[in-house]
């Protein structure tokens, strides 16, 4: 965090705050969290998006075995798992729940009306139920959305620039992990056609029904992917970037550690900001403000990052008025 933007947070947090709640706790607060990625040892980007969250927290005041306690797990998108995970964290009475993706937050709901929930990372919290609106949410859940539907247009956009020959567009996302898809899609169909596209879904459940159908898009020229921001294309990027590798299917991705894993582009919201941001709501409960009064804020901080390699593998030219854009380029 900038030294400019970490003073205008204090700033704001002291006006906001009363003296009496900047004090220190009297007791041991506890957290309990589901962070996304696979977990903060293996996973590159999910390590920083953890080390964010928990800076954000140190900035704030907040030590852990201090004056606070925190339990960490990584469901890594498997919603199974969340559900099991999410019991176990209510019969632990945490004073604040916190999830990463909409999976995690309505396995938490479905246990709980009561225990706060701060999220860090959703699409659509109002469709999918877990907030009344932005302004308000209402219930026990608030935090920050990761993607606004609208960026389908800028994925389009995108992909026509680098990969002028593309035509037909698939969407790739499970409905298990992205219960939200269909906006995303009646974005990427209404746009489509001002690039001389089609767009289609893709909806998978395992590796394998994704390998089958991408296979099948390939068949017809003019293919490319677009895979969605749900946690399937997280856990399975490396299938994922290969399968378009081998098909020689340009395809964009939501998340920066696809770009830098291998896969031609990437562009979204800056995750680890996200995290960042998302421990100023903790923060904000842990010291006594309720969900409900507390809006949900959206993404202030996008990423591009494009990798060469994968497009001179694919036989593709990045303009450079595309490269002056980016906030990564990998060579």
């Amino acid at each position: 965090m900038k030294r400019r933007e970490f003073i205008t947070l204090l700033g704001g947090a002291a006006a906001a705050w009363p003296l009496t709640a900047r004090a220190q706790p009297d007791r041991m607060r506890h957290l309990a969290a589901m962070m996304g990625g696979r977990n903060a040892d293996t996973d590159i980007e999910g390590r920083a998006w953890f080390v964010a969250f928990r800076q954000g927290l140190q900035e704030l005041g907040w030590l852990d075995g201090r004056n606070f306690r925190a339990d960490y797990r990584w469901p890594a998108g498997e919603p199974a798992r969340m559900r099991v995970i999410a019991k176990e964290f209510v019969e632990l009475k945490p004073d604040v729940l916190f999830a990463a993706s909409t999976p995690a937050v309505l396995a938490l709901l479905a246990e709980t009306r009561t225990i706060p929930i701060v999220f860090a990372s959703l699409s659509d919290p109002v469709g999918t139920g877990v907030v009344a609106s932005y302004a308000r949410p209402g219930g026990n859940a608030t935090g920050f959305t990761g993607f606004e539907y609208s960026l389908a247009g800028k994925w389009l956009e995108m992909l026509k620039d680098v990969a002028p020959a593309a035509q037909r567009v698939a969407a790739i996302f499970n409905p298990e992990t992205a219960p939200f898809a269909h906006h995303y899609l009646k974005f990427l169909q209404a746009t489509a056609p001002a690039f001389g596209m089609t767009a289609s879904a893709v909806s998978v459940g395992s590796v394998a029904e994704m390998e089958a159908a991408v296979e099948a898009h390939a068949r017809a020229p003019g293919g490319a992917l677009v895979a969605l921001p749900d946690g399937f294309a997280v856990i399975n990027r490396a299938p994922l970037i290969a399968l378009a590798a081998r098909l020689r299917l340009p395809a964009i991705y939501p998340f920066r550690n696809h770009a830098v894993e291998g896969g031609l582009l990437s562009y979204g919201p800056a995750t680890a900001d996200l995290y960042r941001r998302s421990a100023s709501y903790v923060d904000r409960v842990l010291r006594g403000e309720k969900p409900a009064d507390l809006p949900v804020q959206a993404p202030v901080k996008y990423e591009l990052v494009i990798n060469l390699k994968a497009a001179k593998a694919l036989g593709l030219t990045v303009p450079d008025t595309l490269l002056a854009t980016a906030d990564e380029v990998i060579e």
